[in-house]
């Protein structure tokens, strides 16, 4: 019966089977086989490591070096900081005044340098340098007027301590509160002697007091990740809570802080994703 409009519907119908001859006789259907689609080799690869492979084709020298000096600049410092994505301990600012024309083979940005380079590196910036500078910002600090302006006053108090004075400054990717002149230059580790030098000076110097720290705090492995945000860290800030040297104030700490442990009215903030380690990939 039609279900449309309930007439009786008969049919009939024969079914042919053809031979097994005839069957393979017949022309058989092309093969097709799917090739994965070739993706280029650059979109496979994480934000990290591009930005790791654009850091290393820079080329670290004395061109802005230069460029101040032909402004009458003599007394010229480059700036950097180290440990601002960390969540144990202070930030270290070095300030460093190189003699005009230095070159120092394989030195660059801290966080492409093996342990032993930088080391090695930073002997080499001690012998040759006209002054250097170290200062630090602790925890606390950091809590209570946050990470971006504790760096910017590590680095300020860092050029203050430099004897002689500085009369231009180069600095990466920041400005300062300080009347010399100054030349911001975004990735300038990467660019400018000086910069690299005081931030492998300011690298040495932070993973040295890693290590001592790591002796008063064993259970948090302190001396392999300087305090930065590896699953072996955040397992540890689970299991034994935050020591007082942690930074309270950033989000992966304030979740394993009890409420009242917290800095009154401190802002919890987020680590950007380039700033959760020291190294980059390699």
């Amino acid at each position: 019966m039609c279900p449309f409009c309930l007439c009786r519907i008969s049919f009939s119908t024969t079914i042919h089977h053809p031979s097994s001859a005839k069957l393979n006789s017949m022309p058989r259907a092309p093969k097709f086989t799917l090739e994965p689609e070739e993706i280029p080799e650059e979109e496979t690869l994480s934000a990290a490591t591009r930005k790791m492979r654009m850091l290393r084709s820079l080329v670290c020298g004395n061109k802005y070096e230069k460029a101040a000096r032909t402004q009458g600049f003599t007394s010229i410092a480059g700036v950097d900081e180290v440990g601002r994505g960390s969540l144990f301990g202070c930030v270290v600012a070095a300030a460093v005044i190189l003699p005009e024309n230095t070159r120092i083979r394989g030195l660059r940005d801290s966080k492409q340098l093996l342990r032993e380079d930088r080391e090695r590196l930073a002997q080499i910036v001690e012998q040759k340098a006209i002054a250097i500078a170290v200062e630090e910002v602790d925890a606390a600090t950091i809590d209570r007027i946050n990470i971006y302006q504790a760096s910017k006053l590590a680095m300020t108090n860092a050029v203050l301590k430099l004897a002689p004075a500085p009369d231009h400054l180069l600095i990466d990717a920041l400005r300062l509160n300080h009347p010399c002149a100054q030349t911001s230059i975004i990735y300038g580790d990467s660019l400018s002697i000086s910069i690299a030098a005081a931030s492998v000076i300011a690298k040495v110097y932070r993973d040295q007091r890693m290590r001592e720290l790591d002796e008063q705090y064993p259970e948090y492995g302190l001396a392999s990740h300087k305090g930065y945000s590896t699953p072996t860290h955040l397992a540890a800030l689970d299991k034994y809570g935050p020591t007082p040297l942690h930074r309270k104030s950033f989000r992966p700490v304030a979740q394993t802080s009890l409420p009242w442990d917290m800095p009154p009215q401190a802002e919890i903030i987020d680590i950007p994703a380039d700033l959760q380690t020291d190294q980059l990939p390699a």
